[in-house]
């Protein structure tokens, strides 16, 4: 099955939609990771639908991250240490960045 033909994924006549604009770096980054030879669709597809099926009331694209961070971490593209790094540095980023306002990594 091609990604596009997945049932749970938010799509509409042109193609998959995305809420926010994380989903659709998310969905960017596994099509780049997968081109550069990280983890092929096969590989990418198991561990989604695995995320999918361990929690089908769970958003698409916060099961399309788990799954990706899954993969990167099995690869060694990043440590669980580095991860955990990144997601706080988000996080404080966030809490400091104005409503509506981009949020950058240099805040917090």
């Amino acid at each position: 099955m091609k990604l596009a033909e997945s049932e749970r994924l938010p799509k509409d006549a042109d193609g998959p939609v995305f809420a926010e604009p994380w989903e659709a770096q998310a969905f960017a980054m596994a099509v780049k990771l997968n081109e550069a030879g990280v983890f092929g669709w096969t590989e990418w597809a198991e561990t989604l639908g695995a995320e999918l099926k361990a929690h089908p009331l769970r958003p698409y694209y916060e099961s399309w991250l788990a799954a990706l961070e899954r993969l990167v971490l099995a690869k060694g593209v990043l440590t669980e240490q580095e991860r955990l790094a990144r997601v706080d540095a988000w996080d404080r980023a966030a809490k400091a960045t104005p409503h509506g306002a981009p949020i950058e990594l240099n805040r917090g």
